[in-house]
């Protein structure tokens, strides 16, 4: 497959997202002018006839599959069950759709949650296998891994040209904000925002505050995937992350500075950290397509912060 995109047909799941929507304005922004969004109310993905249906209606050249059900560390908790199933069949049917279809070129979007819990900081591809995923988000961690596997495989017995990467956690404006479902960025942002506005006093965050994270900013993670679908066919997974370390305390009293709070924040040591230590060696992304994350983390967390104002702006008037 050639470098360029360009009149091919093209299906993103999950393109209707928050990660999805910005991969698609992408690939529409370099005259991709064939692109699908694959949506569950078109087409649930855990259902196998409608995995088929999608690739006879839709008959595409090259899939993006980023759909998945995740949360945060709480409703990984609640649902271990439900992440792992799903997830697993819509990548596992997806891909052996493909290949039945015989599409071009398949990108699976995987997590930072394969990873082992202990796994050397810069996180290296190669320690993908060294050990077991953290226990809150194991099962959905396993379950994107097992399709590294199949990609791979699929490589081998039948010259599948199947990629996979490993985005390090999002943020950006459009995040999930839902305290139930909601990753570490948004959560926090909300809590500070709301408790600023209603004059509390202090502000709970689960954990120690101990462990650290690596964020990348929404627009950089799918102008990553969006490289990767031009430029990279190798077997190999590739992280996409910015290459920078914060601890979960530090991020918490940015993200109270950058939102005007300054009451007391309260660790509840009780909840979990998670993994210890998530940061990344983005090497090969920027070996093999030249991939850089671009937007400095303050910057981005401000623009995430001013969307969520507006945004509950705009629903305060709509419902008064």
């Amino acid at each position: 497959m050639g470098n360029t995109l360009e009149g091919k047909r093209i299906c993103v799941t999950g393109g209707g997202g928050f990660l999805g929507r910005v991969v698609v304005e992408k690939l529409r922004g370099r005259s991709c002018n064939d692109v699908h969004v694959v949506r569950k109310r078109d087409y649930d993905l855990v259902r196998g006839a409608d995995v088929e249906r999608l690739y006879r209606e839709e008959r595409p050249e090259v899939v993006i599959h980023l759909a998945a059900v995740v949360g945060g560390i709480g409703a990984n908790r609640e649902n271990p069950g439900r992440y792992f199933y799903e997830n697993m069949m819509m990548g596992v049917q997806l891909i052996e759709g493909a290949r039945l279809a015989g599409v071009e070129k398949f990108v699976q979007v995987g997590t930072i949650c394969a990873y082992p819990k202990f796994t050397p900081v810069p996180f290296k591809e190669d320690d993908l296998w060294n050990g077991y995923p953290e226990e809150t988000n194991a099962p959905y961690g396993v379950a994107k891994k097992a399709l590294l596997v199949q990609c791979q495989a699929y490589r081998d017995q039948y010259g599948m040209n199947a990629i996979y990467l490993l985005p390090v956690n999002l943020y950006g404006p459009g995040d999930n904000f839902d305290p139930n479902t909601s990753h570490v960025i948004p959560a926090l942002i909300k809590k500070f925002v709301d408790a600023r506005g209603r004059g509390l006093p202090q502000v709970e965050v689960w954990g120690t505050g101990a462990a650290t994270r690596e964020f990348l900013y929404v627009d950089d993670a799918a102008e990553g995937i969006v490289l990767a679908t031009e430029h990279y066919d190798g077997r190999e997974p590739v992280n996409l992350g910015s290459g920078m370390e914060i601890s979960i305390r530090e991020l918490a009293e940015l993200v109270a500075r950058e939102t005007g709070y300054d009451g007391q924040i309260v660790w509840d040591a009780s909840k979990p950290d998670g993994q210890p230590r998530r940061a990344l060696d983005v090497t090969r992304a920027a070996e093999q397509f030249g991939f850089r994350a671009r937007v400095e983390f303050v910057e981005g967390l401000r623009r995430t912060i001013e969307w969520y104002r507006t945004t509950q702006a705009s629903a305060a008037r709509a419902t008064t």
